[in-house]
């Protein structure tokens, strides 16, 4: 399956950096963080994505272009006014067929995805969410995850039953994107919350924690793990 990364943001929290150059674009360990992504995807064995971009975005196809890393790369732009990340891949269906992948373009997830595209299939649901056990370590749990099933995800309310977080990668039919407007702006967040309410969203548990550069102290960890490790690896492998 394909991958879309939504490379869209505007990616404030980066800033001063991201004012010139698009978040997919600043350097971690020497190279432009998209070039660690990629790598490490083609290390899992994926072979196409399509990115998902409008800040900036052509600096990132000048600088890409159409296959690096081992991996065919197209290109899905939001047009004059950003989609959101639901929108974004909305505008994108044509070129990434009947199920992909999802990932977001600050996420470092150095896991393997196989094994999520098949409980995905084995599950015959629209949409999977993969989760970690945070317990509010990392950012603010937002899961509740219960027998295999993602029982209740809500990016707001704080329940303290919720001891799991989105984790950053999911698998969607394109069906389910079907029931929104082409340009209409959504979030993917809202249509997990409606496909947890359709009993409709498997649900995957990793034991690897996540990575992101989304922010600066988050951008300050991948750093050191890129530096110190080689590419694609955890501290753990």
């Amino acid at each position: 399956m394909p991958v879309a990364i939504l490379a869209g943001g505007l990616a404030t929290r980066l800033r001063p950096i991201t004012e010139k150059i698009p978040k997919s674009l600043v350097p971690v360990a020497g190279r432009p963080f998209l070039a660690h992504q990629l790598e490490m995807l083609h290390a899992r064995g994926i072979r196409r994505a399509v990115l998902c971009i409008g800040y900036l975005g052509e600096m990132i196809q000048r600088d890409f272009g159409n296959e690096a890393y081992g991996i065919q790369l197209e290109y899905s732009f939001d047009g004059e006014k950003l989609l959101g990340t639901g929108g974004a891949i909305k505008r994108a269906l044509s070129k990434l067929g009947k199920e992909f992948f999802i990932l977001y373009g600050d996420s470092y997830l150095p896991i393997e995805y196989a094994p999520v595209a098949e409980t995905f299939h084995r599950s015959g649901k629209l949409g999977l969410m993969t989760v970690y056990r945070n317990e509010g370590k990392y950012d603010a749990s937002n899961v509740v995850f219960r027998d295999g099933e993602i029982v209740v995800y809500d990016k707001k309310a704080r329940l303290p039953e919720m001891r799991h977080i989105d984790y950053g990668l999911s698998v969607f039919k394109a069906s389910v994107f079907d029931a929104y407007a082409a340009d209409q702006v959504f979030d993917l967040a809202e249509v997990m919350g409606r496909l947890v309410r359709e009993q409709q969203l498997a649900g995957y548990e990793v034991r690897e924690r996540f990575y992101e550069m989304g922010s600066p102290a988050g951008l300050a960890e991948l750093e050191q793990l890129l530096t110190t490790g080689p590419a694609g690896m955890t501290k753990s492998e």
